[in-house]
Parts: structure tokens; C-alpha cells; sequence
């Protein structure tokens, strides 16, 4: 027999926005049952955390909020609500304390990601909120009650709200499956396309720099996404050589442009700075001196430091006889030209973008299609650069879907 349940508020979904609505409805003394297909909540949170707990951003705002691009001013009225000190504070009610690295990175003092989510969800638990986990949602029944599949067989629930926190489409195996898209779809909800974000790109390298280089870093290095006008300015930062192409933070501080180029045009063309701490002139100029009986690989690691994977970049798009052009060399050393054929899959994207359109929500971000039902997080369309922006979008709505279904269940 199926399992029949009522509720005032359902919060499905138990990542960080979802348990940012509950926890906000609660406050307001809402009844609040969250439900989670694995079996815990927070699995992406602890997992993004796995390298060292980035929270949030000390950037101050506006320019925070131009880290949304197009939908700046969207989430930037969900972080007038609760912004990155709001996180901060809320973080400092759990006893976690919060620094500023030297990138401008907000980090817990140990680092950690599991003892903020394992004193949030007691508190949670201590202020009355219900977790049911090993359940995935399936859609509605005809009678309106919301159906789960469970490890005992089907249950419903009847609820007055609910908040849909079910996050997009990268990395399905901690339970972003978006397998949501097509049941709002169908209920006439307009949903834009999952796409990768902040992800790697294939470029389709030899045999030999694949084999021998795949997973050595570039760093220092500078890249930008090819602009004929000239003015994009490149962005410093790291990234990796991978089999197929190239990943890192900062391809992924570039991939929605990278992504959307592709989208246009079939390709895109990504200009990396071998030695961003120097000149095109030094360059030159150390570069024309007399090489002697020595190799040119010894020549450019004498006059400009690049050794190993940066000297088989130059060969990858350079035959031999540009390679012994000395200025040519220069230039290609200050903007080297990788032409991506494709991202790499969503459930290999940190993030994606896509999903529920807010033009679809009310302020409150409540479906205009279905009343009552709200929607936070990554389902959202929307995207950010890594570096804390992701997860502070993710409270923030969070924040303001609890808000939202609050005020609704008062006002019915």
C-alpha cells in the first residue's frame, strides 16, 4: 500500500538552497518535511568542498553582482536579501568562522565543508524540520499529491507550497539528474536548455602531446577568448592539459563565452600567454640573441623559462619553420591560439547553465504556472565563475523561495 502524508511546506531537494528554504521557512514557524533521493543531504556541498571549503567571495558589490552576466540584476535583488556577509554571519551562528584567502576567496577557518553541514542540518533537525531521504521525486498525482518513489514502494504527499531545489544537470551521480525537466515542461513551465558550465573543452591534441603531457599544469599562464575587436583583456590564472583538451579555473572563468562561441560558430579559439610576466619586446628581444650549437628547446628555456608542456604547445601549433622564426615565436608565446572543438559533457561540468527561466517566476521566484510551487538553486537559469559565486547565488535563492512560500501560506 502506498503511503499517504500531508504538509504545510515541502522543500525537495537537500542541497544548499533547498535547506537555506527550509530552514528560512521554519524560522517564520512554517512546517517544513524535506525530502532528498540519496540517502543525505548536502552530497554536492561536501563534495565541492572536498579541496578546501570556498563559501563565498569578499569582491564587494556592484561588481559581485555583475559576476551573473545577464542575470546580474536578477540575483542581484536575491543578494540584497542575503548577500556574501549575510553567508558569513549565518555561517558564524553555526561556529564556523570564515577568512578571506589571498584570491579574495571566502573559506571556513578548517577548511571543511562537512562539520557546517553536519551542525546545520542538526540544527535544522532541533528547530522541528523533517528529512526523508530515499526519495525521488516523480511528478503529481491526478489529485495533485506529490509522488515519490521509495525503497518501500510509493508514497504521496499532500502539501499546501513547496520549494523545488533539485539542481541542474552536472554531476547526476550526487543526485542533479535533471530528470525535473520534463514533468514542469509538461505542466507549462518554461525551461531553457542544461548546458555545461565551468567545465573543460576538447581540442583534439596529437598523440604525443596527449600521451606525455595530460594532466601538467600551465601555470603562470593568461588566456582570453579570441576577440577580433582586440579589446578583451586576458585573465591570469591556472589550468590543466588534459587528454582531450584543456580544463582549469581559468577556462572555466571563461567557459560561458568559450561555450556560447562554439554554439555559434562551431569552434572557438582560446589565446593563452605562455609568460605572462613578460614582454612581447623582452621577449623579442632575448629571443633574437645568438643560439649557438644549442637546441631551440634549450634556447627557449635560457631566454624565456618555458620548458616541458609550454615548449610542446608551441610545437602543437607551429611547424618548424615558424618555430625557428624568431619574432613569430615571440608573438605565439605571448598569444598562442587553441582552436576547442566542443565542451565537455554536463555531468562532467562543475555547474551548468540553464533550466527554469525566471521569467517564468515571480519575484518571489514562485511558477507562475503553478502556484504555490517555488524553485531555488542551480535549476535556475543561470550561471557564475567558480570562486564562491555558485554557492552564495544558491543560498541567496534559497533564501528568498523561503521567504516567498512563507508569505503565501500566510496569505492563504
Amino acid at each position: 500500500m502506498p503511503s499517504i502524508h500531508s504538509s504545510q511546506l515541502i522543500v525537495i531537494g537537500g542541497g544548499p538552497a533547498g535547506l537555506m528554504a527550509a530552514e528560512t521557512a521554519r524560522a517564520q514557524g512554517v512546517d517544513v518535511d524535506v525530502y532528498e533521493a540519496k540517502g543525505s543531504v548536502g552530497r554536492k556541498f561536501l563534495i565541492a568542498g572536498k579541496g578546501g571549503m570556498n563559501l563565498t567571495h569578499s569582491e564587494p558589490r556592484p561588481a559581485f553582482d555583475q559576476r551573473y552576466g545577464e542575470r546580474a540584476r536578477d540575483i542581484g535583488a536575491w543578494l540584497d536579501d542575503f548577500d556574501a556577509a549575510a553567508l558569513r554571519d549565518w555561517a558564524r551562528g553555526l561556529g564556523v568562522d570564515t577568512f578571506v584567502g589571498s584570491s579574495g576567496r571566502v573559506f571556513p577557518s578548517d577548511m571543511k565543508a562537512a562539520p557546517l553541514l553536519r551542525g546545520w542540518v542538526h540544527r535544522l533537525r532541533e528547530s522541528g524540520v523533517r528529512f526523508h531521504v530515499h526519495h525521488r521525486w516523480l511528478g503529481w498525482r491526478d489529485d495533485g499529491a506529490w509522488h515519490f518513489a521509495t525503497a518501500e514502494g510509493e508514497s504521496f504527499v499532500h502539501a499546501d507550497a513547496a520549494v523545488l531545489a533539485l539542481g541542474g544537470g552536472s554531476w547526476p551521480q550526487l543526485g542533479s539528474d535533471s530528470a525535473w525537466q520534463p514533468r514542469l515542461v509538461e505542466r507549462g513551465v518554461d525551461v531553457a536548455p542544461l548546458q555545461p558550465a565551468n567545465c573543460g573543452f576538447d581540442i583534439g591534441w596529437s598523440t604525443h602531446l596527449s600521451t606525455r603531457f595530460a594532466g601538467a599544469p600551465l601555470k603562470p599562464v593568461a588566456a582570453r577568448l579570441h576577440d577580433t575587436s582586440g579589446r578583451m583583456p586576458m585573465l591570469q590564472g591556472e589550468c590543466v592539459i588534459t587528454q582531450t583538451g584543456i580544463e582549469g579555473s581559468v577556462i572555466y572563468a571563461l567557459s560561458a563565452g568559450l561555450r556560447d562561441a562554439i554554439h555559434r560558430q562551431g569552434h572557438a579559439v582560446l589565446e593563452l600567454d605562455l609568460a605572462p610576466d613578460r614582454t612581447l619586446e623582452r621577449l623579442r628581444h632575448d629571443l633574437a640573441k645568438p643560439r649557438g650549437s644549442r637546441t631551440l628547446s634549450e634556447h627557449l628555456r635560457r631566454q624565456t623559462g618555458l620548458v616541458g608542456v609550454k615548449t610542446a604547445l608551441l610545437h602543437e601549433v607551429l611547424d618548424t619553420e615558424q618555430r625557428h622564426d624568431m619574432a613569430l615565436l615571440a608573438r605565439t608565446i605571448k598569444c598562442l591560439p587553441l582552436r576547442l572543438k566542443q565542451p565537455r559533457p554536463i555531468a562532467e561540468a562543475i555547474s551548468s547553465a540553464g533550466g527554469v527561466r525566471l521569467e517564468a517566476l515571480d519575484s518571489a521566484l514562485m511558477l507562475s504556472a503553478l502556484p504555490g510551487v517555488f524553485c531555488a538553486g542551480e535549476m535556475l537559469d543561470w550561471e557564475a565563475p567558480t570562486g564562491g559565486y555558485l554557492l552564495t547565488a544558491c543560498f541567496a535563492s534559497g533564501y528568498r523561495a523561503g521567504l516567498g512560500a512563507t508569505a503565501w501560506l500566510k496569505r492563504r
